[in-house]
């Protein structure tokens, strides 16, 4: 807990450096524009850091939003898998299987899935009824650092950081409480008209 009060505190000062322009930059400005995104595809690499491996886990794959809550994340390798997110039902699919889950029965996972759904529509509520918000940077070029707000949860979650270009997330890092840690690189998919 206390090292995730200075990573807190440290970037707080970093942000404090930030030109006069971005002084007007804040939630009230990003989440709108985040709510306009009606969904897109992308590209994701994930590379996920657990302390009793050796070196870290890698994965890649696509991405698919449509607003307001449908989520897919299609891994490709090393191992082809679909998770689905519609209405709260997560559906998981591997080696031709599939399974498929009420969220309200998980909720740890749940607020890791409302953290990129919450942001995906730029859901203020939705967000800061889990996490407390802080968000550094320009419109050009931003991260969000949200905290989770139950004790409970920041004994599972440290903290997520949401890095982004205007509407667009280019990367997500979630630090987990035990120290493990993942960081997903997303670039977006353009749509030929």
């Amino acid at each position: 807990m206390m090292g995730s009060r200075y990573l807190l505190l440290l970037w707080l000062m970093l942000m404090q450096g930030q030109n006069a322009a971005a002084e007007d930059f804040g939630l009230d400005t990003l989440l709108p524009i985040l709510a306009q995104n009606r969904g897109g595809r992308a590209r994701f690499s994930e590379r996920k850091f657990i302390s009793l491996l050796d070196k870290p886990i890698e994965s890649s794959g696509e991405l698919v939003y449509a607003k307001p809550d449908h989520l897919e994340k299609n891994t490709l390798k090393p191992q082809p898998e679909h998770l689905t997110l519609d209405n709260g039902i997560l559906s998981v699919e591997r080696k031709g299987q599939k399974k498929s889950v009420q969220m309200n029965d998980y909720p740890e996972l749940a607020i890791f899935i409302e953290s990129l759904r919450g942001t995906l529509a730029g859901d203020r509520a939705a967000l800061e009824r889990i996490y407390r918000l802080f968000l550094g940077g320009s419109a050009a070029h931003w991260t969000l650092l949200l905290l989770p707000s139950a004790p409970e949860m920041s004994a599972i979650i440290s903290q997520i950081k949401i890095t982004g270009e205007s509407a667009q997330l280019r990367s997500i890092e979630i630090q987990q409480a035990d120290g493990d840690r993942s960081v997903m690189s997303i670039e977006p998919i353009r749509e030929e008209p």
